[in-house]
């Protein structure tokens, strides 16, 4: 993983652990549930858009890096575990 790859995937971790914490904070303070719930579906959001990132990094150099490499059925079963996974 290239470095400002890896620096910007960090950053985005570390404004949904933050919002996380927001969220905990408003939960104790019992906010409005309306509220709570707008502050769940940004982290939701944010989360959705890290691992668009994260897929197309690694369909771009993972993947044809396995390919390569012969692991040909590694990638694919993978691929497919993710979409199992994320159709659950």
């Amino acid at each position: 993983m290239q470095d400002e790859v890896k620096q910007e995937y960090l950053r985005r971790l570390s404004y949904i652990e933050g919002h996380l914490k927001g969220i905990h904070r408003m939960v104790e303070e019992d906010k409005y549930c309306v509220q709570v719930l707008r502050q769940t579906l940004a982290v939701r959001k944010a989360i959705q858009k890290l691992e668009a990132m994260m897929l197309e990094g690694h369909l771009r150099d993972c993947v044809p890096a396995g390919m390569r490499e012969g692991r040909e059925d590694q990638v694919v079963g993978e691929l497919l575990e993710l979409y199992t996974l994320a159709e659950r």
